[in-house]
């Protein structure tokens, strides 16, 4: 994506994006069709850019978008319903600029708009106006935030002093080896199953490894998600049951490969069963865990980036070896 010509004047990061926004463009109704939707355009007229086209419902909550080129080219007696792009991509009226930099970096396109909680429609941004050093920025912020799913932000490390840095670092880490612990003494529990079954330490790294993956892709996706809504129980309940069926998906792609790996490697059809379905199960409570734990610390008025990283790895983990040898001890 070009970046744009700057402007004279700068916004501040932390200033809200209404700031930027212009007034609400020519909106366009899902019933109409496209026809009408240009009689009305023609009677409203489109500002000085024309980029997309907005579409809303009855209640003039957002719900789709249509692209200036397919709106020109549908025929006009097609419904606007048909030719919208769904579930358009918006900014929340409660955003800093900073974070609206983001919506430009991550989705590349050349607009948004910006909605209240109800989805309405209240203005426009375009990637015009944005300046190089706000993107700098927004790229920056994105640095941060892979310290701090770590549970540290990278402002407090960069310049810090070797005895600085060990203070912020260590505490962390000192977490992950209390997990670690904890996980250690949980599989003593079931040395018997380990002791006759040693099979299951060889994949044991792999199914640790898979469920703290998905567990951040799933915590990751949460914080995005929470920035723009507040923490209720039905928005819970709607992530969760996605979550679920995301993890169902993964759990019988990633099990069954390991399943069918283990099989082939060491001929046991039990066995093999019994390790798919431990990363199956594990799955699933790393993606319940990876939307519970930042919903939890938001909820609470925490900071779910810096905290939200340690505390769901630590919980997988326990939950992992939880399911990976209760399932062995049950089945062999």
């Amino acid at each position: 994506m070009s970046r744009p010509v700057k402007m004279a004047t700068q916004p501040e990061p932390e200033a809200p994006i209404t700031s930027l926004a212009s007034a609400s463009p020519t909106l366009l109704r899902e019933a109409q069709t496209v026809g009408d939707a240009l009689d009305l355009i023609r009677q409203r007229g489109v500002g000085e850019r024309i980029i997309y086209f907005y579409v809303v419902d009855a209640d003039d909550r957002l719900v789709g978008v249509v692209p200036t080129r397919r709106l020109l080219l549908a025929q006009l007696d097609q419904p606007i319903s048909s030719i919208m792009v769904r579930s358009a991509v918006a900014i929340p009226l409660q955003a800093t600029v900073a974070e609206a930099c983001e919506f430009f970096i991550l989705h590349r396109f050349l607009a948004f708009p910006v909605v209240d909680e109800e989805r309405r429609v209240v203005g426009i941004v375009d990637v015009s106006q944005f300046t190089d050093e706000v993107f700098d920025l927004a790229e920056r912020e994105q640095t941060d935030a892979v310290f701090e799913a770590l549970g540290f932000r990278y402002a407090q490390v960069k310049d810090a002093s070797p005895v600085l840095a060990f203070r912020f670092r260590f505490p962390w880490l000192l977490a992950t080896i209390t997990s670690g612990t904890m996980c250690a003494v949980l599989a003593g529990w079931f040395e018997r199953t380990l002791a006759e079954h040693l099979v299951l330490a060889f994949f044991l790294t792999l199914v640790l490894g898979l469920a703290e993956s998905v567990s951040m892709q799933s915590t990751t996706v949460t914080i995005q998600a929470l920035r723009q809504r507040r923490p209720s129980l039905a928005w819970l309940r709607r992530s969760l049951r996605r979550e679920v069926q995301t993890a169902a998906l993964l759990g019988l792609a990633c099990g069954g490969t390991v399943a069918l790996i283990a099989w082939l490697w060491r001929g046991s059809l039990v066995g093999a069963l019994v390790i798919g379905g431990g990363i199956a199960a594990s799955l699933l409570v790393a993606c319940i865990t990876g939307v519970l734990v930042p919903w939890v610390l938001h909820r609470r008025e925490w900071d779910p980036k810096v905290a939200a990283g340690p505390l769901t790895l630590a919980i997988t983990d326990l939950g992992t070896i939880t399911c990976y040898f209760s399932l062995a001890t049950w089945a062999l």
